[in-house]
């Protein structure tokens, strides 16, 4: 039996930290006391992680209905492409929507050259409520090259997932699905809503799962609060 094995407190691991040439101790003081936090931090995402993959069998799905590019209609369970496991992600492109949400657009770009490591271990498709080939055609513009679009039949899914709002517009969701026999069941799916966001917090969820929020919270300036992606710069 594998011995557990007992972890440092953070301050502990931080103080093995190698300053940096000229580094002023100021600096050095609140730099070790930030990565005793990151330390932290990276412990209580590998915690939440845990209690994620511990959840217990999620709702039975229906058999919600997708049409592909060639007219083919296909059930939720179809999707898995022989994985026991499916990622799906709803963006915001309905076919009232002149373009796609610019932030859906944002992430799946690091989606698309990250998708082939992904299929090794999950299946993984977009769903739209536009006709696949309009999905495919910007897809296509903006150079992506291995993410399966598909097309929700009908509106049960938007509205059981409560996709779809008051105003007529759409709200995106990650979800994580997974197939036992012919059963399917949800695992797990984004719930953080812009009600739950902190004061002055654009809404966003945790981890955040945007390379691009991820890389600007390093910088001095931080992410802001009033700047968004465009489609076009």
């Amino acid at each position: 039996m594998a011995l557990r094995q007992t972890l440092l407190a953070a301050p502990a691991l931080a103080s093995r930290r190698h300053a940096f040439a000229c580094e002023d101790e100021s600096y050095t003081k609140a730099r070790k006391s930030l990565l005793a936090e990151e330390i932290d931090l990276r412990r209580r995402i590998a915690r939440v992680a845990a209690q994620r993959r511990a959840l217990p069998p999620g709702p039975l799905m229906k058999d919600y209905r997708f049409r592909l590019n060639d007219g083919i209609e296909l059930g939720l369970a179809d999707l898995f492409g022989g994985r026991d496991t499916l990622v799906a992600y709803f963006w915001m492109y309905g076919p009232e929507r002149e373009r796609p949400c610019p932030m859906c657009t944002n992430w799946l770009g690091s989606v698309d050259g990250n998708i082939n490591d992904i299929r090794r271990r999950v299946a993984f498709h977009v769903f739209g409520r536009s006709p696949v080939e309009r999905q495919q055609a910007f897809a296509a513009a903006r150079g992506w090259q291995a993410l399966d679009f598909v097309q929700l039949v009908g509106d049960d899914y938007a509205r059981d997932f409560r996709l779809l709002n008051a105003e007529g517009g759409e709200n995106p969701m990650l979800a994580v699905f997974r197939k036992d026999g012919d059963e399917v069941r949800l695992f797990w799916k984004s719930e953080m809503t812009a009600e739950m966001a902190d004061p002055g917090q654009d809404p966003r969820g945790a981890p955040d799962i945007a390379s691009l929020w991820n890389i600007l919270d390093l910088t001095p300036a931080g992410r802001g609060t009033d700047w968004y992606p465009s489609l076009e710069y």
